[in-house]
């Protein structure tokens, strides 16, 4: 069998670049159903993008290579492809856009323009043997028990990462690369909930908090997080887990930004007899303020707070420092960060520069967005790029 353009997996990425490749493609998946991670994400309504997506948004070795990638397909290109098939959506905060309806909305759709555009998907197909050939490459295929060679002149590498492998994930991209002499940078779960030991936080497990929370390393995110049984949830955790590096410590402001010092300090005339936990329970949940009265001295009333015991734990809870255990890992991790090294391959193109014909894209490259539809944008646009060099061959 000869097709002009392979690719592999029906992911985001995949799906999209195949949906502008050409008519004499095939994409193919060893799942049974395409777009899985499109169904799932978003609780199911698919954050599909971010409106406010910028090359700071990203992580990866080069800062810039995703840069003409992201300028070329747009945020805005992509809502205008849902406006066109009048899927509806919403902006549901920090510029995170969302589905109104199903996200099997967005799969019907990609499965539709891949059918329209003449290209052909195969699901429970397993990638066997790929090597490279005179005309481009020779990949082994095996489908319902049968045994196909396929012949393309166009490899897309589009298998993503190691995320959520109860769902197939793997590391065949990573292999593929390795094969062809393409670096692969670490790679670990990143946008992932940290552990704890010995149940630090279960006795509040579900008590959420607004904070403004940074690695060491990273940047501060101004987002919920959420105590669990294991850890640390929530938007600004799943965050600052993408610059987290293992043994170090994160940081917490329980404020989320603000200062109460003034407020606290107001309580001592507007309240003088009130306890001092009912003050501060004003300003987070009681079960937290309870779980942090262990470590921290929050007996008295209001009166009996001095200037100097409010600044301290002002600054305490302010600058809280935890040290995780660890993550959960693959099993929860939304993206696999690290991957295919950019150094090797085209910024314009996603091809391989020292083996023509070969591209990767989406998740599999060393490129990973923050939380809020910015991976999403990327597989759009990274496929796009590929699809487009393609098509003009």
């Amino acid at each position: 069998m000869k097709v002009n353009t392979l690719i592999l997996g029906a992911g985001a990425a995949g799906l999209f670049c195949g949906a502008h490749a050409g008519p004499d493609t095939l994409i193919v998946d060893h799942a049974r159903a395409p777009g899985e991670k499109i169904r799932i994400s978003g609780g199911g309504r698919c954050n599909f993008t971010n409106r406010d997506t910028g090359p700071q948004n990203f992580i990866g070795e080069n800062r810039h290579f995703h840069k003409s990638a992201l300028a070329r397909y747009t945020p805005w290109d992509f809502i205008s492809l849902l406006d066109a098939a009048g899927i509806t959506w919403h902006e549901k905060t920090l510029g995170q856009l969302f589905c109104d309806d199903k996200a099997t909305q967005i799969v019907t759709l990609l499965l539709d323009m891949v059918a329209q555009a003449g290209a052909k998907l195969w699901l429970e197909t397993t990638v066997g043997e790929v090597r490279k050939s005179p005309d481009g490459f020779e990949v082994t295929l095996t489908r319902g028990g049968k045994t196909h060679s396929v012949s393309a002149r166009n490899l897309v590498v589009a298998t993503g990462g190691k995320s959520i492998p109860k769902m197939g994930a793997t590391g065949l991209a990573y292999q593929i690369a390795a094969q062809f002499g393409l670096r692969v940078t670490e790679t670990r779960p990143a946008l992932v909930p940290f552990t704890f030991a010995a149940d630090r936080f279960a006795p509040i497990a579900g008590v959420a908090q607004p904070a403004v929370a940074k690695a060491i390393r990273g940047p501060a995110f101004a987002e919920a997080m959420l105590f669990t049984h294991r850890g640390l949830s929530g938007p600004a955790m799943l965050q600052i887990s993408s610059y987290w590096q293992e043994g170090e410590e994160i940081e917490v402001d329980l404020f989320h930004g603000t200062d109460p010092t003034r407020a606290l300090r107001e309580a001592r005339k507007t309240g003088p007899k009130k306890n001092f936990t009912t003050i501060l329970g004003g300003m987070m949940p009681t079960r937290l303020v309870d779980h942090l009265a262990e470590a921290h001295d929050l007996s008295g009333n209001c009166a009996e707070w001095s200037d100097t015991r409010i600044d301290k734990l002002v600054t305490d809870l302010r600058h809280w420092r935890l040290r995780p255990t660890g993550t959960e890992g693959y099993r929860t991790a939304e993206v696999t960060l690290g991957g295919v090294a950019t150094d090797g391959l085209s910024s314009q193109t996603m091809e391989a520069k020292t083996v023509p014909g070969l591209y990767f894209i989406g998740e599999c490259m060393d490129v990973t967005g923050w939380l809020g539809g910015f991976n999403f944008q990327w597989a759009w646009a990274s496929g796009h790029a590929a699809a487009l060099a393609i098509a003009g061959k």
